[in-house]
């Protein structure tokens, strides 16, 4: 429901909404907190006025010209009376100071300060307010004589002298009540002025809103990207539904923009990758590359310059450098399906297979190498498990998983393969005993010649290439895998989507 109030009814409904919330809160401030503030007011003069003759006085306990000066100042024209007693002095000259001048309130004071002294119960009248022991204490008490309610001070100075302080304390309550009818009534009068005035500057801000909107309207040929939410029918709103008309007319063009913007900036962002994989692809490849090399051209060079001449030592230099160029020749190919890999130039091809026979038929191919090893291998038969998958991507998988598991294998010498259903994909796992990969290493192991012990890597002629190989086979598939340490090895594992009922009615793929 639009509303039809006109912007400047607006205006004057919310100036009188805050006005009338402030005038409220102050009126609220005045009921509650006004008798408070003056109470804690009166005490901290007191206080402030103790503090200041203690220390005028000092250690003295005669009053000089300059003291009696001070504390007339202090005594606020009459509006806070002062009473220094020396109690070591004769009674006729006890009084130091006064601004009392009646002997029957002297008199009261002095029998009060002395029941302060001697911490006898305080009379009814009185009503502790606050209290330093040993210093002073602050009442309110109530002068019957006088009928008046008074704050006074009963203390002790650090010369040892008595002093009383006493200030009015008249009935707040009347003075609130006052102070909050009064309040009110500005209030009022302040809203209905401030009304009139905020009418009258409405009517001058709603003159301007009009032109803006036929210039808008006049405008709305050309493009603008900005559409207003239209929810009433004054000016605001006219000026609204002229902005919408040109905005509509922009939209589709902005859009168009949009989308070649997002284009070339997926093609900056494409080619920075390419140069980043470039740059980092050289740099790790040289660094590769360098030791085999140099292996190949020291051996070479030894042979050429016939260092050793016994044949068992030539023999020796030759498969030195047959087995350096093996490893290189390997590390190259495997870059090379990597690269084809991580570029998309071989696409997966699903078919579906049973995986147990790919998982068989890798396990038997390592048979030799694991009893010259003396690795025992664990894996249960089961049947036939048919998924969806490049079969030769993942006998790679399953082969790459293998080596590693070999090339790490410690303690028993135990290396697990097992399947496990989960849903509608199956995990496969392979598991070696040994020494677990570091928690800070796991996530770095899939990063393209990142070896986590080179030493180990280097004797056993690993290039840093093959879980890479994995992560782009899986990632290719979109298929899950990771890696998880156990208290006694390490898990490698990947899943890939079983075939349902229905593919399985079709057949081979």
């Amino acid at each position: 429901m639009k509303s039809k109030l006109s912007f400047r009814t607006k205006m004057v409904d919310a100036f009188v909404i805050a006005v009338a919330s402030v005038v409220l809160v102050c009126w609220l401030m005045n009921l509650f907190f006004l008798k408070r503030y003056y109470m804690e007011t009166k005490l901290e003069s007191l206080e402030k006025a103790y503090r200041k003759i203690n220390s005028s006085f000092g250690e003295e306990q005669q009053l000089n010209s300059d003291v009696s000066l001070f504390l007339e100042q202090i005594s606020d024209n009459g509006r806070l009376s002062i009473v220094v007693i020396n109690p070591y002095v004769k009674e006729d000259e006890r009084y130091l100071y006064t601004t009392e001048y009646n002997e029957a309130s002297l008199g009261r004071i002095a029998g009060a300060m002395q029941a302060y002294l001697e911490l006898t119960n305080e009379p009814s009248d009185y009503k502790v307010l606050r209290e330093i022991r040993e210093r002073y204490t602050i009442y309110l008490m109530h002068d019957h004589q006088l009928d008046m309610d008074a704050i006074d001070l009963f203390g002790i100075l650090d010369n040892g002298c008595f002093v009383f302080l006493r200030s009015s304390y008249q009935s707040i309550a009347e003075a609130a009540e006052l102070s909050s009818r009064f309040l009110a009534m500005v209030g009022i009068c302040v809203t209905m002025v401030g009304s009139i005035l905020v009418g009258f500057i409405g009517g001058i801000f709603t003159r301007p809103i009009r032109r803006m909107s036929e210039i808008a309207l006049r405008m709305s040929k050309l493009d603008f990207d900005a559409k207003y939410p239209v929810r009433s029918d004054d000016e605001i709103g006219v000026l609204g539904d002229s902005l919408n008309k040109m905005s509509s007319k922009l939209e589709e063009t902005i859009r168009e923009l949009k989308e070649a913007n997002n284009e070339l900036q997926k093609d900056i962002e494409r080619k920075t990758e390419i140069d980043a994989m470039r740059t980092e692809f050289l740099s790790n490849v040289s660094h590769e590359l360098k030791t085999p090399i140099a292996l190949i051209q020291g051996y070479a060079e030894g042979l050429l310059d016939n260092i050793n001449e016994d044949s068992e030592s030539r023999k020796f230099y030759c498969e030195v450098i047959v087995d350096e160029a093996d490893k290189m020749s390997k590390m190259v190919k495997k870059l090379l399906t990597l690269n084809q890999l991580e570029f998309g130039k071989d696409m997966v091809e699903l078919n579906r297979f049973d995986i147990v026979e790919v998982l068989r038929s890798v396990l038997h191919a390592t048979d030799i190498l694991r009893e010259q090893a003396g690795v025992t291998l664990y894996f249960r038969e089961a049947e036939p498990v048919y998924v969806w998958a490049d079969e030769y991507l993942v006998e790679e998988v399953i082969t790459n998983y293998l080596s590693n598991a070999m090339n790490h294998v410690a303690k028993s010498k135990e290396i697990a393969v097992s399947l496990q259903k989960k849903g509608a994909s199956v995990r496969i796992s392979v598991y070696n005993t040994g020494e677990p990969i570091p928690e800070e290493e796991l996530e770095k192991i899939w990063v393209k010649f990142y070896k986590v012990d080179k030493a180990r890597t280097r004797e056993y002629g690993g290039s840093g290439i093959g879980l890479s190989i994995v992560k782009a086979i899986m990632e290719g598939h979109h298929q899950k895998y990771g890696v998880m340490n156990h208290p006694g090895g390490v898990e490698f594992w990947f899943e890939l989507e079983m075939v349902g009922e229905n593919d399985e009615v079709g057949g081979d793929t």
